[in-house]
């Protein structure tokens, strides 16, 4: 395969992977129309796709891998479950009074969050470069917290944070997560980026999970933290039996977002 025409191919991988984040099943068929392709060609691409642990193939197509150890760009993740991580932002932006400082991690969900805090007395601190451009444009007072620029998912990440953990007392963080499921937690795919998600959690008086219903029951490589760390969780849709044990088992208090 030549250099153009690998390029093209990582092209409908990505496209494929990103159809994948928002359909619960992708179809061979579907994605041969929507491509341009053949329909031997898609069946090597979700075969490729999951060997590489990213999709899990399914009868006539595939699904994400439900234990799917590898991130989807922060560009992809914009564009899933929008309206619901616009409902969980505004249901959160309720939580924040004047002169707070709360953390927002590197999360698509925490950038809609930073996206309203035009106008409001608080100060951020922050890991994800959106998030900061965001602010920035909008003269909320930030600081800018990480150290190495992590490219996928537009954050700063590495052992720099630890170095400054115990000088930061925000009196809230706002984080959210790939999945969420009672037996491993809240949880990530890159090692990094969850360690540096760990360790902002950690500064906090009171912790804020933004989850939308999508990712209750998945599983990501590496958990974050579990419920018992959490004060509030803020979804859009009644979870699970499971979640609501879990919720009532530590005192978690639940916000259905409007």
């Amino acid at each position: 395969m030549n250099t153009d025409s690998l390029v093209v191919a990582q092209q409908r991988h990505q496209k494929i992977l990103h159809l994948a984040t928002q359909q619960e099943v992708v179809r061979i068929r579907e994605l041969s129309q929507n491509l341009g392709v053949s329909d031997m060609t898609i069946r090597r691409d979700l075969n490729l796709l999951s060997e590489q642990g990213l999709l899990e193939r399914t009868h006539g197509g595939a699904r994400l891998h439900a234990h799917s150890q590898t991130e989807v760009a922060l560009s992809q993740r914009l564009s899933t479950q929008t309206e619901a991580k616009e409902r969980l932002a505004r249901a959160a932006l309720g939580l924040i009074s004047d002169g707070d400082t709360i953390a927002l991690d590197s999360s698509t969900t925490s950038l809609h969050l930073a996206h309203l805090l035009q106008g409001r007395n608080v100060h951020c601190l922050v890991t994800g470069l959106d998030a900061a451009n965001t602010l920035s444009q909008f003269s909320v007072p930030f600081t800018l917290v990480g150290g190495t620029f992590h490219a996928t998912a537009r954050s700063f990440i590495s052992g720099l944070f630890q170095d400054i953990q115990a000088r930061l007392h925000p009196d809230q963080v706002f984080f959210s997560c790939l999945g969420y499921s009672s037996n491993t937690g809240f949880t990530d795919a890159y090692l990094p980026e969850v360690s540096s998600k760990e360790r902002l959690l950690a500064t906090g008086k009171r912790v804020i999970a933004l989850i939308d219903s999508s990712k209750f029951g998945r599983q990501a490589m590496a958990t974050i933290t579990r419920m018992g760390s959490v004060h509030t969780l803020i979804t859009d849709q009644m979870p699970p039996h499971d979640v609501l044990v879990d919720l009532d088992t530590h005192q978690t208090r639940l916000i259905i977002a409007p």
